[in-house]
Parts: structure tokens; C-alpha cells; sequence
């Protein structure tokens, strides 16, 4: 699948800036370079320098001066594809980024398909398929909690855990296979015993990944927080202080909000996901009664749900809306707000303190309208989910195709487990473990396929 063709590509971000990077790798990258490159050195030629050194000078087009430049020159095989690389760092204009990428492509390179510098990384044996995908991440790392998990996946971390335990289920496999050839003789050259209790550690492991699925999302893509309660109290308000902007309308009128309004804060290094719903209440207006109906809908995808509630408003319905509310979720985490606090009826404000909170419940007395509290309540949103890993060597999986993997691999480990614990023959117990190894080893690049490969690098950008 690899292409011997020089590729190259702008690799900073589209626009003007003070510089941008052209990066260039092949085995003609240099030659390439040389073609172009000018230093103030006459006799001085790149492909006579060392790897891993900068060097000053103007890239040209025949006589033509395009810009001055600082050449970074990195050998096969120690550099990031495994492959000769040359990165031009040149001013920031567009034109002049435009006019040496046109150059090189004169000059017998081609562009770079997205991700394909990466890629290259993988075929080379850089890196392996986990490692690939890290660095998207790393590159998308929204907050710290995000970047210190893709590091730690691009470091290898996840990778070393699963090819140990696939090397020691393929000593095993391979015991499993030989015995097939010895079938008439009825010999076991694998241990049962030790089988199962492998096969259990793998089990106890995979389950223990795939469970981490949940956190890992949420550090990758942000904590999901539903802001639910009635109309009129507070909701959209709510959000704009959360928010610091004006991001949704704010009216007496009932039912002004009738759609989800979305969008993305980083509060203290934690990316959260706010979605301000329509209020709910009795209404013969369509549109509204579908917005409502949402409001339901995100209940089930948030991992947080702040209920707002009217302390100015009798107590009643405030309570008769919480137990509503407890019925209709699982294990999220719902935070009662009970605003309007600068205002509240003291009957309603002295009834919700003695109120009796759940486990995942809490209770936070705030004016949104003031910004009062809104501290107490950032701080509660913040602890509520332990989004720090216990230690610098947990694994946390953040990424969907390794779950979907993950939990096939437990599926099949599973059946192993059953198979040895009821004595099954061994060409079924094989089966099931050669599908264990098949789903852990997709996971790495062992096994791949080209259309996996196409669907994870063209999610990278150009020029990575």
C-alpha cells in the first residue's frame, strides 16, 4: 500500500501567520530541496549535511527569490515516516507558502493525501495503528485532560498492555493448534488451567478497557450537560453565565426557548457540553411540544443534568418536577439548582434546604441573573466525574473503533472461558481464540485492512 512518491504538504494551519511549515518525505525529498534551495554558502549542498540540522537560505524558481528560508533536514530511518524529510520554514504569507508547495510539486513531488506523513509513520513501523490515531487526537486535545490521554496512547501505553497479553494468548493459541495435528493421539500440550486463568486475567482487563470507554469519551469530546426545568425559570440565563456570553435569548415569555441550544466551554482545563432545552410545560403549539419533547431526549445522553428550579414559585410543582425527573434517568448525576435565590418566597427556599438528596444528587442555591454561586456550582459540575487517572500508567480508551474491537475481544475471550469450563473440544476452543487475537491484533495494525486504514487517516489533516 505505500507509494515510493515524494509527497509534500503545508503543514501549519491554513492563513496568514509569521511562518509556515512545508514539510516534504521520500526518497527524493532532498534531492528535491536541492533543486530549490540556495544557500549563502556556494559550495554548500544538502545532501552532504548532517541528519537532524537547520540550515539558512533562500528557495528559488531558476533566478526568481521567493523567500528566505530555514531548511530542517531529517534522515531514513530516524525521523517521524521512517523516510528522508525536509521542512521549510518560511514566512507566513499565502502566496509564498502557495508558490514553494507549486515548486516542489514542479520539481517531482506530489501533495499529500490527509494524514498520509503519519501513515507513512505506521507502514514504516514508526509507530502502530493505536499510536497513528493518538497523534489526531493529541492534535485535537481541547484540554489537559484530553492531551494527557492521547500522549499517553501516542507514548504507547495501550499498545505494550495488548501485545502482551496477545503474545501470551498466541503461545497459548499455537499449543491449542498443535494438538490438532496430534488429534488421533488425544494429547494436550496446553495447560487448561493456565489457560483459564489467562483467559480470565484478559477478560477481567478487556472488561476494565471497555468500562473506561464512558470516561474516555467524555475527557475526549467533552462532559454532556443537560440544562432541563420548567419555562421561564432561569434556564437560558443560566447557560449565558455558564457560557460568559449571550448565547441564548432571554425573555419573560414562556416558551421562548423551542429548539437545543449547544455549545462547548472549557471551565478549568474540563471541556463541557451545555444544552439548554425547551421549557417544559402544557402547550397546544407544535413546535414547542416537539422542542419539549427533545428536552426528554437529551436526558438520556447527558452525563450531568442541571434541574433549574424557581425559588420565586411555590414549592409544589419544584417538587413534584424533581421526582418526575428521578424517574426518567439512571446513573447521571443531577444537580437540583434552586435559583432566583435574590428573590425567593422564604417558605419555598426553607422546604428545598431540608429537601433529601439522592446518591449523584446535589443541591446548589444560586442567581444566575447575578452570577451568585455560579462558582459553587462550576466546582460541583467539576468533581462530579473523576476525570484525573488514578495514575500516569491507566489506560483509558477514548476512541470508538478500539471499543467496537475491545468488546468483541471480550465477546470471544468469554467463550473461551465458557469452552474450557465445559471441556469443549479443541478446534472450537481455536476458533475462539484466534477471533481474540484477530480483534485485539486490528486494534495495533497486526491485521488491518486498506479500507481501515482509509477511513481512520483521511480524518487527519493535510500536511500530518
Amino acid at each position: 500500500m505505500l507509494d515510493q512518491k515524494t509527497i509534500c504538504a503545508i503543514s501549519t494551519p491554513p492563513g496568514i501567520g509569521g511562518i509556515a511549515v512545508i514539510r516534504m518525505s521520500g526518497k527524493a525529498a532532498i534531492q528535491i530541496a536541492e533543486m530549490v534551495y540556495r544557500s549563502p554558502q556556494i559550495d554548500k549542498k544538502l545532501s552532504d549535511q548532517q541528519a537532524n540540522t537547520l540550515h539558512f537560505g533562500t528557495i528559488r524558481s531558476e533566478d526568481n527569490l521567493i523567500d528566505e528560508v530555514v531548511i530542517g533536514l531529517f534522515r531514513a530511518p530516524h525521523s517521524f515516516t521512517g523516510e528522508d524529510i525536509i521542512e521549510i520554514s518560511c514566512h507566513g504569507s499565502i502566496y509564498i507558502q502557495q508558490q514553494i508547495l507549486q515548486l516542489l510539486i514542479s520539481r517531482g513531488a506530489r501533495l499529500a493525501r490527509p494524514g498520509e506523513f503519519t501513515q507513512r509513520a505506521f507502514l514504516n513501523g514508526k509507530m502502530d495503528l493505536s499510536q497513528a490515531e493518538a497523534v489526531a487526537d493529541l492534535i485535537a486535545s481541547a484540554n489537559a485532560a484530553a492531551h494527557k490521554l492521547a500522549i499517553n496512547q501516542m507514548r504507547g501505553g495501550f499498545s505494550r498492555e495488548l501485545n502482551q497479553l496477545r503474545a501470551e494468548l498466541l503461545r497459548f493459541a499455537a499449543l491449542v493448534e498443535l494438538e490438532l495435528d496430534f488429534a488421533e493421539e488425544d494429547v494436550e500440550f496446553a495447560d487448561r488451567s493456565s489457560l483459564i486463568e489467562l483467559s480470565t486475567r484478559i477478560a477481567n482487563l478487556l472488561q476494565k478497557l471497555t468500562d473506561s470507554f464512558r470516561l474516555g469519551n467524555v475527557i475526549k469530546n467533552g462532559i454532556p450537560v443537560a440544562i432541563i426545568g420548567e419555562t421561564n425559570v432561569g434556564k437560558s440565563t443560566l447557560l449565558n453565565a455558564l457560557l460568559n456570553e449571550d448565547k441564548a435569548i432571554v425573555s419573560d415569555i414562556h416558551g421562548t426557548t423551542r429548539d437545543v441550544i449547544e455549545d462547548v466551554v472549557n471551565i478549568g482545563g474540563t471541556l463541557f457540553r451545555f444544552s439548554d432545552t425547551a421549557g417544559f410545560r402544557e402547550t397546544a403549539d407544535v413546535i414547542e411540544t416537539m422542542g419539549i419533547e427533545r428536552s426528554y431526549l437529551q436526558l438520556g445522553k447527558a452525563e450531568i443534568i442541571l434541574l433549574v428550579t424557581d425559588l420565586s414559585s411555590e414549592v409544589g410543582p419544584i417538587f413534584k418536577r424533581i421526582h418526575n425527573i428521578r424517574e426518567k434517568i439512571t446513573d447521571q448525576h443531577l444537580i437540583i439548582i434552586a435559583n432566583k435565590v435574590d428573590i425567593a418566597l422564604e417558605e419555598t427556599k426553607t422546604r428545598l434546604s431540608g429537601f433529601k438528596l439522592f446518591q449523584n444528587e446535589s443541591l446548589v442555591f444560586l442567581a444566575a441573573k447575578n452570577r451568585d454561586n455560579l462558582d459553587q456550582l462550576i466546582r460541583i459540575m467539576t468533581n462530579t466525574l473523576n476525570l484525573s487517572p488514578t495514575g500516569s500508567d491507566d489506560i483509558i480508551v477514548s476512541n470508538v473503533r478500539h471499543y467496537e474491537a475491545l468488546s468483541l475481544a471480550l465477546n470471544a475471550i468469554k467463550l473461551v472461558i465458557e469452552g474450557l469450563n465445559s471441556g469443549i473440544t479443541g478446534d472450537f476452543l481455536a476458533q475462539d481464540i484466534r477471533e481474540c487475537l484477530h480483534y485485539l491484533g486490528e486494534i495495533t495494525g497486526e491485521i488491518t485492512t486498506d479500507e481501515t486504514l482509509g477511513y481512520i487517516f483521511k480524518n487527519f489533516c493535510i500536511g500530518k
